[in-house]
């Protein structure tokens, strides 16, 4: 018979074996763990970045916003400085002219003045009129602008029905008029106005003009 081998019985794993094993995966963890830790440090660094970042960005918008305000707010004041010198040369145009535009329409005012206020029995001011024509037939009320718009034109309108209530309740009985007056007067407010039957008054040149279109018919309040 031929030589038998003898087969030698599996090796099993040892303490050893597996205390290496234990200890190589415990290694990987703390590796993978220390991995995580900086790239956790990372993210709080960027956080940091962006809270910093978002913080100078809310100051520099804040400072922004105030700067806006600011610069508003004198912008408004000095617009309406300039509406006010505006409004006053405007009604010095019209004032020393207009009896004589009128005169030219046939009515003959032996009265005008600027800025007319209108009164109840208290005193309490129920509206005014930048300039007031008047004879003892007609009186006409003018609201001037420097620019004309259509808002001024619907107040004037119901500033027209104040007055014509005014002068019932002391029997007035004169045929009241209106007028718009603008040192600028684009289309819209033109023809808004003489559709609700005023006069239009534009500034021509150094003195001023009615426009009265054919077919026009004044409004009597």
């Amino acid at each position: 018979m031929g030589d038998i081998q003898e087969r030698q019985p599996a090796r099993g794993l040892t303490f050893e074996d597996v205390w290496a094993m234990f200890q190589e995966t415990d290694r990987k963890f703390q590796a993978t763990d220390q991995k995580f830790q900086e790239t956790d440090r990372k993210f709080q660094a960027t956080d940091r970045k962006f809270q910093t970042t978002d913080q100078k960005f809310q100051e520099k918008l804040e400072k922004t916003e105030r700067l806006i305000e600011r610069l508003t707010k004198k912008t408004d004041k000095q617009l309406g400085e300039l509406g006010n010198r505006f409004g006053e040369m405007a009604e010095h145009l019209v004032t020393p002219n207009i009896t004589k535009k009128f005169r030219a329409l046939n009515y003959a005012f032996t009265k005008a003045g600027p800025d007319v206020k209108f009164t109840d029995a208290q005193g309490k001011t129920l509206t005014e009129v930048d300039v007031w024509l008047e004879n003892g037939e007609f009186a006409l009320a003018v609201e001037v602008k420097s620019y004309l718009r259509l808002q001024d034109v619907k107040d004037h309108i119901k500033r027209m029905e104040i007055l014509r209530r005014y002068a019932e309740e002391r029997h007035d009985t004169r045929k009241l008029l209106g007028a718009v007056a603008g040192a600028i007067v684009k289309a819209p407010a033109r023809n808004y106005a003489l559709e609700k039957g005023f006069y239009v008054i534009e500034q021509s040149g150094d003195t001023v003009k009615i426009d009265v279109p054919e077919g026009f018919t004044p409004k009597v309040w």
